[in-house]
């Protein structure tokens, strides 16, 4: 029976094991942990799942030999069954149990983790002609439930299905710096590229004496008083995430060398500022 629904999977799973299996692979590989992940690693599993779960682990059964050959080290791969407890984001409804392919840290000493009766949250997608079956999006794709976890996860879900979400952002567009009439004033724009062509853009203003300050517009008008994101917000992880680690040459409108190098100066001002992506 596990060899068949492991079939059921073998074409999805060749297609995504390098990518979605090797997502975390710089991550632990010790016992899971109830530790609650960042904002930042949250974010990116609710964005990329078309399906989160709240669900009682029922059964599992590992899956070892050549099925199980591509397992990162430290884990084993285990077909699970689950009971649905709640949908937190999904839009067709899903029976009341399912099962999943998993690859889960082992215990110490290479033991096999106790996962019957396990409260989890799943961060899937559905198989194609298998509604009682699930796919995980990533290698960390089921993770243990806890309250705080919960409450981050709906939250974050809110927040992205919202119709007025922040878009994802793409890259940086057309960038300008303008000096004002005093020494060390002036006001940089950057413009930049969204998923959804939605206008979203930056503005950095130099006052003499002062610590340069920026603001995030997203809109066709500039707020410069909007200031910048508040930290572990989902606008705050579309720009420390989606910006590119520096503003390309080409978004650069100014034939002034003074003048651009303030550009760049002032986008990685902002690129500080925000903080890594983590």
């Amino acid at each position: 029976m596990i060899r068949v629904l492991f079939m059921a999977f073998c074409c999805a799973l060749s297609l995504t094991t390098p990518q979605v299996f090797a997502q975390e692979s710089t991550q632990s590989s010790a016992a899971p942990t109830t530790v609650l992940p960042g904002y930042a690693t949250i974010a990116g599993q609710v964005i990329g799942a078309p399906a989160i779960i709240d669900a009682r682990i029922r059964s599992a059964t590992r899956i070892k030999g050549p099925e199980a050959a591509n397992v990162p080290a430290g884990r084993a791969r285990f077909y699970i069954e689950a009971d649905v407890l709640a949908l937190i984001r999904g839009a067709n409804p899903l029976p009341a149990r399912i099962g999943y392919l998993a690859d889960l840290p082992l215990a110490a000493r290479g033991r096999e983790p106790k996962l019957k009766k396990q409260r989890v949250l799943l961060f899937a997608r559905p198989v194609e002609g298998r509604a009682d079956q699930v796919q995980l999006t990533g290698l960390d794709g089921q993770r243990i439930w806890s309250a705080e976890l919960d409450a981050q996860v709906r939250a974050i879900t809110r927040d992205v299905i919202a119709a007025n979400a922040p878009p994802a952002i793409t890259g940086a567009g057309n960038a300008f710096h303008v000096p004002g009439s005093l020494p060390g004033e002036g006001e940089t724009q950057v413009f930049l590229q969204t998923a959804n062509n939605a206008p979203v853009s930056l503005q950095i203003l130099r006052r003499p004496g002062e610590t340069p300050r920026w603001s995030v517009s997203l809109g066709d008008i500039v707020d410069e008083s909007a200031g910048p994101p508040a930290r572990d917000t989902l606008l705050w992880y579309r720009l420390a995430c989606g910006l590119p680690r520096e503003l390309p040459a080409t978004s650069i409108e100014s034939d002034n060398p003074a003048n651009a190098a303030i550009a760049r100066e002032d986008y990685a001002m902002v690129l500080k500022a925000l903080g890594p992506c983590a």
